[in-house]
């Protein structure tokens, strides 16, 4: 079941066309990437859900209805423009937005002391937000954004600040809030993050929706067909064996052994390359290589671009 479905979802902008026809569908209780270049139309998709701006066309479902203004109270929503207010201390302004979300003061105080623990910012409770650094505020406006334990989290580039360990503890927190319940549309430019987090993809370019599925059909789709053999013996007379199936891309030597990296010739499969090795070499390792969400990213553009000036 979709927990949001949009239909033919247009938004003009003066003679900006944002959103041209957009279609995308969330499914219940995954992490779902909404990802595209910077200009794409994500933003203000997002932005549409939240009723900050309507569309001018098309439909927005929540849970099979249309999406009214009673339901924002169920979403939560991480912008990458944060807002927290400099001159506030970071207690009072937590509880300030979590009674503005509709929780009472003492559910607020009570989950605000546990998540406040968790994080180990305890500490913060009485210093203004101007004196923390860009990660600590983005740690108190995550804890603000779950705090009411919404159906639907909005996390827009929820990294961005963060150290490395910080940025693992953060991912950890997401998957958590998925094996809870929570659906989660995850907006980033890190295709890192994507792979370690998102089951479904919907990736916009020039105001229109250009790929969407789950993440490993669709690095399956993009496949071309590279096999990684990790091998022991001699490396010129591997080249030499494999020229008529596949071009050898690189061969370097890792950890003793030999590491060719390959390109299988189009009437060629994988399991006449092995059979082909495996009397002259001692195999290691034989596995097909997918391409990174990066390259995925990159290749699914500049395959839209080039249909778009054509």
């Amino acid at each position: 079941m979709n927990l949001l479905q949009a239909t033919g979802v247009v938004k003009k902008y003066a003679n900006h066309l944002a959103l041209d026809h957009v279609d995308i569908a969330v499914p219940e209780n995954k992490v779902f990437g909404l990802l595209g270049p910077n200009g794409a139309g994500k933003t203000t998709f997002i932005r549409i859900i939240n009723h900050i701006t309507m569309p001018d066309a098309g439909e927005i479902l929540f849970k099979g209805k249309p999406l009214k203004a009673s339901d924002i109270g169920r979403i939560g929503y991480l912008p990458e423009e944060r807002g927290l207010y400099k001159k506030m201390k970071v207690g009072e302004q937590a509880l300030y937005l979590a009674r503005l979300k509709g929780m009472s003061k003492n559910d607020a105080l009570k989950k605000l002391k546990y998540w406040f623990e968790k994080f180990e910012i305890i500490s913060w409770w009485d210093k203004k937000v101007e004196e923390l650094s860009k990660g600590m505020q983005q740690k108190v406006q995550f804890i603000v954004t779950v705090l009411h334990e919404p159906e639907l989290l909005i996390f827009d580039e929820p990294f961005s600040g963060f150290d490395p360990i910080n940025a693992n503890i953060l991912k950890q927190e997401i998957l958590g809030l998925k094996e809870k319940g929570s659906t989660i549309i995850f907006s980033t430019h890190n295709m890192s993050s994507v792979e370690e987090l998102c089951d479904e993809i919907c990736l916009v370019n020039n105001s229109k929706t250009i790929l969407k599925g789950q993440v490993g059909d669709i690095k399956q789709s993009f496949k071309s067909n590279k096999i990684e053999v990790a091998f022991t013996g001699d490396a010129d007379h591997f080249t030499k064996e494999v020229d008529a199936l596949c071009h050898v891309d690189s061969l370097q030597v890792k950890q003793g052994m030999q590491h060719a990296l390959v390109s299988l010739n189009a009437e060629t499969s994988s399991n006449q390359l092995l059979s082909a090795i495996l009397t002259h070499y001692q195999i290691h390792s034989f596995s097909e290589v997918l391409p990174s969400m990066d390259e995925v990213f990159i290749k699914a553009v500049e395959n839209a671009n080039q249909l778009k000036t054509n």
